[in-house]
């Protein structure tokens, strides 16, 4: 039965990632993200802020339809923010412009000019049916109340006058009432002498008077312009005046917005993204399947197989959910690979140890029983990181909540991989008969060299737990220090601002470019290296012309400067981001503790949590002393660290709560200590498997993932200390308080 379920799981599988593509995030086939967030004006009905948005949206998807872009995306991302992906879209500011702008059109009887400032009318309270406007020429209109809205409007279209001369103009096409409303303004208007500023409509755009035609002469009193139809004339070029139509045509937002956050990546930057990361995964794979055979034999042969099997199958959960793979996505797709070798190193170091206790051992009984004693630690540990991949998925955003769906999918993955795929296969090979004459190839005949050193000598490495809780005191110290004399160094999704990488034809010195960039009036830019002819600039808020300033000087810096990323945060999302970090860290403390009190105890849960806080303080103190960006890729990490690391505690606490139960009367400390020496070759070896991938990550990976490897590679060497030498001689010494 479970080879059937193995082999129709691997058919799905196959056939799925054969016939549905799986979506690339922006970030790794190129394009903008631009994130608004709705601003309800004071007299909007608070009831009705969420029919705002939801028509906003509406507006929305029609200005992008009209844009032309290919496969664009909007969704509405809680109650008031908008996610605008538009794929291939480099220069964002086009279409920022055209999303942004609220394009509440309005058409207005002209009452006369403002001579003087004691003519401007009276406050709105007192005059509400009046307003002044300045005009295309900055003359000042004082106008009556609108008289119609685009909401009439049927149509509008950007036209070239080639034989009146008029250059480039937009028709607009009244429905409904608007027809009778057209023609009575243009007939009050029509009233007034030619040349008197009276006869002429005030055509208004958010705010501002984009054209005020006078009424043609031939245009009667009371009767007015009929057939429904205008044209809206100015100084405008091609894209103003079909830029205009499409405003117009799209229809007005029901509510202001503003752009809180903007992200622009490029082509080039996603293809090579793309293939640092195969690299890392088939290298990582073959290093690490390579380290498993050696020290497993045909059950590694085997093992090397689900590895591919669970790669399918996660690649096919992918493109079946219709889930985004973004680049930290992508990372977690390599990272899992390290975590589905630990469910199969976690198996067969059990199969070794019942191979070694049983009166007549056969590879066949002793895999049964591996299988059997080691699901709940593969469970918990499992459970743990599922837990922080759903953290990353409900509290983060953007392609840090990509990474923990892959993070989570990848998971599930390796359990099936493991417990099904990797059973049904080493369960077939120990049957056949040429393996029960040579149990030796199996690879679970026989104890390791570290267990068999282990086995030899019996350290008893709890002797003195204070001093192992001593030394992860002092790293704590060192790592606070690291925080409180060089301070965190604070991306801009945490801080808020602007961030633009650039690929150099020639390498650019940052200091050179930092006075550059002074000199052209960003003395505050935070200027770095990026690569071998890479240039990264981190500045506060621009505004899109401030940002082409900043460009224009890193191209006269460099034979010539490609933008290949480009971010923008605004202040408020900055400071949402980091309370939601803080948040994020403390629940997924919090949910592990929870967790593990009632899998274990209080006393083992709080052990294991505070080696978790250990390993936060610590990695996070490191990227201070390295000088290294805190920023939401980091917070993946962390939290990743938090859900991996806490997997060997896990694995040492599940066999301190057997070896507990087996006999009650052992003092704890003895305890901990065997099953410390039990479990450490489990870790040695789940620990090199997974150093191989992010090795390869952070070698291969390129600069955008190097970081990330390198925070995980800590968090790895950190979580696999403080699981047996901070959480174990902790949980030894509130044993001894407490009883």
């Amino acid at each position: 039965m479970r080879r059937l379920i193995a082999l129709a799981t691997v058919a799905l599988s196959l056939y799925v990632a054969l016939t549905v593509p799986v979506h690339l995030g922006l970030d790794l086939r190129g394009g903008t993200q631009i994130v608004l967030e709705t601003r309800p004006t004071a007299d909007a009905d608070a009831d009705d802020d969420d029919g705002a948005t939801d028509r906003t949206v509406e507006v929305l998807r029609g200005r992008i339809d009209a844009l032309g872009v290919a496969e664009p995306t909007i969704a509405r991302s809680g109650s008031d923010r908008i996610v605008v992906e538009l794929p291939g879209v480099q220069d964002p500011r086009k279409a920022s412009d055209v999303l942004g702008r609220t394009a509440q059109l309005t058409f207005h009887q002209v009452l006369g000019t403002v001579t003087d400032a004691d003519e401007l009318p009276e406050p709105l309270p007192k005059r509400p049916h009046e307003q002044v406007m300045a005009d295309e020429s900055g003359r000042q209109l004082r106008i009556k109340a609108a008289s119609l809205t685009g909401k009439e409007v049927e149509k509008a279209a950007a036209r070239f006058d080639q034989q009146g001369g008029a250059g480039w103009h937009v028709t607009v096409d009244f429905k409904g009432a608007g027809k009778e409303g057209w023609a009575r303004l243009t007939g009050d208007a029509a009233c007034h002498p030619a040349g008197d500023p009276s006869r002429r409509v005030a055509i208004v755009l958010d705010g501002k008077i984009i054209s005020s035609p006078q009424v043609a002469p031939s245009v009667a009193c009371r009767s007015g312009i009929s057939g429904g139809s205008t044209q809206i004339t100015g100084t405008f070029d091609d894209s103003e005046a079909k830029e205009l139509a499409l405003l117009i045509n799209g229809g007005a937002l029901p509510v202001p917005v503003e752009t809180v956050e903007q992200r622009t990546v490029g082509p080039t930057l996603g293809a090579q993204a793309i293939t640092a990361s195969a690299w890392a995964a088939v290298i990582g794979t073959a290093l690490t399947s390579l380290f498993i055979i050696a020290v497993y034999r045909i059950m590694g042969v085997l093992a090397t197989v689900a590895l591919a099997c669970y790669g399918l199958i996660s690649y096919a959960a992918l493109a079946a959910l219709g889930a985004t793979l973004t680049l930290p996505g992508l990372a977690g797709f390599v990272l899992a690979i390290g975590m589905a070798v630990d469910a199969n190193v976690l198996v067969f170091e059990r199969a070794r140890e019942e191979y070694a206790s049983l009166h007549r051992p056969t590879p066949r009984s002793s895999l049964t029983a591996g299988f059997r004693r080691a699901f709940s630690a593969i469970a918990d540990s499992n459970i743990t990181t599922l837990i922080a991949a759903g953290l990353l998925f409900f509290l983060a955003s953007g392609p840090v909540r990509g990474f923990g769906v892959t993070l989570g999918i990848g998971v599930l993955a390796s359990m099936v991989s493991a417990l099904v795929i990797t059973r049904a296969l080493a369960e077939y090979a120990v049957a056949r008969p040429s393996l029960r004459r040579r149990p030796h190839l199996t690879g679970i005949a026989h104890t390791g060299a570290v267990s068999a050193r282990l086995m030899r000598t019996e350290p008893n490495l709890m002797r003195h737990p204070r001093r192992w809780l001593a030394a992860s005191a002092a790293a704590l110290v060192l790592a606070a220090s690291g925080i409180a004399l060089r301070g965190l160094d604070f991306g801009v999704e945490f801080t808020g601002g602007r961030l633009i990488e650039y690929t150099t034809a020639t390498p650019v010195d940052p200091d050179r470019a930092r006075t550059a960039l002074a000199d052209a009036g960003f003395p505050r830019a935070v200027v770095q290296a990026s690569g071998e002819n890479g240039l990264t600039v981190r500045t506060h808020r621009l505004t899109d012309a401030q940002a082409a300033t900043v460009t224009d000087t890193v191209n006269d810096l460099s034979r010539r400067a490609d933008k290949i990323r480009d971010e923008a945060i605004g202040p408020s999302l900055g400071k949402e981001l980091r309370q939601g970090a803080l948040i994020a860290l403390l629940v997924a403390l919090g949910a592990q503790l929870i967790y593990l009190a009632a899998r274990f105890r209080w006393l083992l849960g709080t052990s294991a949590v505070a080696a978790l806080a250990h390993d936060v303080v610590i990695l996070v103190g490191i990227f201070a002393w390295l000088g290294k960006p805190v920023d939401g890729v980091f917070l993946a990490a962390l939290l990743t660290v938090i859900g991996y690391s806490v997997n060997d505690s896990v694995v040492v606490f599940d066999r301190i709560r057997e070896l507990g139960r087996r006999d009650r009367k052992e003092p704890f400390a003895l305890i901990a200590n065997q099953a410390l020496l039990q479990t450490l070759p489990r870790t040695v070896n789940t620990g090199m498997g997974a150093a191989f991938i992010l090795t390869a990550l952070a070698v291969l990976g390129g600069d955008t993932l190097t970081d990330f490897a390198l925070a995980l590679l800590i968090g790895l060497v950190v979580g696999t200390y403080s699981s047996m030498f901070t959480a174990t001689p902790l949980a030894i010494e509130l044993h001894r308080r407490h009883t």
